[in-house]
C-alpha cells in the first residue's frame, strides 16, 4: 500500500531494526516512530481513518522481505479494544497516530498448566495520546488496549518483529461462575488484516 512518505518511514525502520539486540531495537523503532509522527511528510493512507463497526481494523502497511517485521495500523471504533493477549512471543512496538489509546500491561503469577488456565496482576495502565510509543518484548508481552473514547477513533501504528499471523487471548474461564478466582483460559487466535479500503 502506498502512502505519503512511505519511503522515508521505512528507512527509518529498516534502520531500527539492522541493530543488533532487542531493547535497542525497539528503543530506536520507538524514538523512529515519535519523530515520523511529527513529520509532515509521512502521512497514513486515508482508509486507516474508517473504523470497522464490529472490530477493531488491522490494515498491513508493509513486510520488509529483507529484514521481516511488518507494519499494521490499526483502526479503532469507539469503545473498541481487545482482552488480554501477547504477541506470541514477538517483540512489537505500537505507536498512537490519531486519538487516544488505554493501554493495561499485565503479568502472568500463576498457570495451571493442565487446565491451560492462567491468571494475571495488572502492572499499570496508561493513556497515549497521538506521538506517543511504546514496546513489548517477550516475556513482557501481555497487555490490553482499548479506545476509551465513546466518540472519537484511534489509529495505531504496530511494528512487529515478524507478520503477526496469530496471538494468544485470555478469556474468563467460566463467565457465569464466581468461584473461578479470576482465572483466564488461554486461547490460541488466527490473526487476519482488514482490507486497506
Amino acid at each position: 500500500m502506498h502512502f505519503a512518505g512511505k519511503d522515508k518511514l521505512i528507512a527509518a525502520l529498516d534502520a531500527a531494526v539492522r541493530l543488533e539486540d532487542e531493547t535497542a531495537i525497539t528503543e530506536a523503532l520507538r524514538a523512529a516512530l515519535v519523530a515520523l509522527f511529527a513529520d509532515r511528510e509521512v502521512g497514513l493512507p486515508r482508509s486507516v481513518l474508517q473504523p470497522i463497526v464490529d472490530h477493531y481494523a488491522r490494515r498491513e502497511l508493509h513486510v520488509s522481505p529483507e529484514l521481516g517485521y511488518s507494519v499494521i495500523a490499526m483502526t479503532w471504533g469507539p469503545g473498541q479494544g481487545t482482552r488480554i493477549h501477547d504477541h506470541d512471543g514477538a517483540w512489537c512496538v505500537e505507536g498512537v497516530w490519531h486519538g487516544r489509546l488505554a493501554i493495561t500491561q499485565y503479568e502472568p503469577h500463576a498457570r495451571d498448566e493442565e487446565g491451560g488456565r492462567w491468571r494475571f496482576t495488572r502492572m499499570g495502565d496508561i493513556e497515549a495520546g497521538p506521538g506517543t510509543a511504546g514496546s513489548l518484548i517477550p516475556p513482557h508481552e501481555y497487555h490490553a488496549i482499548r479506545n476509551p473514547s465513546p466518540d472519537d477513533i484511534a489509529v495505531s501504528l504496530h511494528v512487529y518483529q515478524r507478520p503477526l499471523m496469530r496471538c494468544h487471548v485470555f478469556v474468563p474461564d467460566a463467565e457465569d461462575d464466581p468461584g473461578t478466582d479470576g482465572w483466564l483460559r488461554r486461547e490460541e487466535r488466527l490473526l487476519a488484516t482488514d482490507a486497506a479500503g
